[in-house]
């Protein structure tokens, strides 16, 4: 369901202009014109579980004012959670100060203009007004759940509420609210576990009951695990596996990267790397994407196919990279200054029309995998990844999941992964732990590569 264009008590639009009056006066007092200010201001909250009860409740309420000058050819930037018109004062003179020590920049670019952005709502009271006591019953229902099963619990529930705002001397303001809620339980046997998690930015959406008797579904039917031998196996990556290990290649999607020669697209534009049924997209205002409509300079964020039928379409640009190659920017820049330029940040992976069941039922001998961890690079030209499953692990024969194995190590290359892809299911927002949340499906893969089993 939609949410609302609100501006919630803790940083309204007027509030944020007046801030930056403040920047800005203090800016001109030092004889500088170009300055930016962000702005952001939370209340978070957070109630942890273990050992099927609650052992923590903490909340924050933050705000902070990062202040950055541009004068000569020179940029600095300084920080504030002090909201007064002396602290103002100073963080400005802090940022001046800092720039003067800096080496003049020739690609530096003038200050952004202002552009208007669009204006996804995102922001529900009920998730904003969320208390200790909502949070408390939730996860005393989900504890239950697993508790009936015979098993542990294990894991957290936060909700918060959240005000971004970018503003400089050039008329660019960016204005963003939203509210977030994320539930992520382990459910633990003897000798097996089970895990599910989940973010929506309406806490209505999210069914914590869902995710709990899953959890504890999962660690019900890999109890006992076998040792399956290391090799190449037909795998059933579910949205939070796919997530985590493919969520490992989109800082390579970045025209700064390539041009640095760190992506594994450098000499790769336009070149059909993966299957016809990969298609890959950035879309900041998609229905399930969560974050501001702008960038770091407040350069609204544009729809981007990052990858088409398989084939490399196009990159973000920052509005340095941009400028370097004669083409628009795209609004996915990082605040400046910074060495890395710019990334994808709302990945959408288009999905398909096979459902978890049926990818199962046409697979007479493979592994459905829960999730993945501990993932790192092998080699950065073939995003050869290494990481382990975790948490529910399983066989599958015959076309049926007929219980848990142990875990694997795994040495697989992701250009190889998404040529291998045999069926999709449809597109879910998805939560993991190695890669920011995003909108994937889950994936049947021939030929993945189990180097060795763990032990555990």
């Amino acid at each position: 369901m939609p949410g609302e264009l609100r501006e919630p008590d803790l940083l309204p639009r007027a509030r944020c202009q007046a801030i930056f009056d403040q920047v800005a006066s203090a800016a001109r007092a030092l004889g500088i014109r170009d300055v930016e200010a962000s702005l952001a201001a939370g209340n978070s909250a957070l109630t942890r579980f273990a050992n099927n009860a609650i052992h923590q409740n903490v909340a924050e309420r933050s705000t902070q004012v990062s202040v950055r000058v541009q004068m000569e050819g020179r940029t600095a930037r300084a920080t504030t959670n002090r909201l007064t018109p002396a602290s103002m004062r100073e963080v400005v003179e802090e940022a001046a100060a800092l720039a003067k020590m800096q080496d003049q920049d020739g690609e530096l670019l003038p200050m952004a203009d202002g552009v208007a952005s669009p204006e996804p709502a995102r922001w529900f009271e009920a998730t904003a007004r969320v208390t200790p006591a909502d949070r408390a019953h939730a996860v005393a229902e989900a504890i239950r759940l697993v508790e009936t099963a015979g098993q542990t619990a294990a894991g957290i529930y936060a909700t918060s509420e959240s005000v971004q705002a970018i503003l400089n001397t050039h008329g660019v303001f960016g204005y963003h609210t939203e509210t977030m809620a994320q539930f992520s339980i382990t459910a633990m046997a003897a000798d097996s576990s089970g895990w599910a998690k989940g973010s929506m930015c309406s806490h209505q959406d999210l069914d914590t009951p869902a995710m709990a008797r899953s959890a504890a579904h999962k660690a019900k039917q890999s109890r006992g695990p076998v040792e399956a031998p290391p090799g190449s196996y037909t795998v059933i990556l579910e949205p939070a596996a796919v997530l985590d290990l493919v969520g490992q290649m989109f800082f390579d999607f970045s025209a700064t990267a390539v041009r640095d020669g760190r992506s594994f697209l450098r000499d790769r534009a336009g070149v059909k790397l993966f299957g016809e049924n990969i298609t890959i997209y950035d879309d900041a205002c998609h229905a399930l994407q969560a974050g501001a409509p702008f960038d770091g300079e407040g350069v609204p964020r544009r729809k981007l196919a990052l990858v088409d039928r398989g084939r490399a379409h196009a990159l973000p640009y920052c509005r340095q990279a941009a400028h370097q190659a004669g083409v628009p920017p795209t609004g996915h820049g990082f605040p400046l200054p910074n060495e890395y330029g710019e990334a994808p940040l709302n990945i959408v992976i288009a999905g398909g029309e096979t459902t978890l069941e049926q990818m199962i039922a046409s697979t007479d001998r493979g592994v459905l995998v829960t999730r993945l961890w501990y993932i790192r690079e092998v080699d950065p030209y073939e995003k050869i990844m290494t990481g382990m499953t975790r948490d529910g692990t399983f066989r599958i024969e015959g076309g049926r999941v007929v219980g848990g194995i142990r875990n694997f190590r795994f040495n697989q290359s992701l250009v190889e992964l998404l040529n291998n892809v045999e069926a999709l299911s449809p597109s879910v927002r998805a939560s993991g732990e190695e890669a920011f949340d995003m909108v994937v499906p889950a994936m049947k893969v021939r030929d993945f590569h189990f180097t060795e089993v763990t032990r555990f």
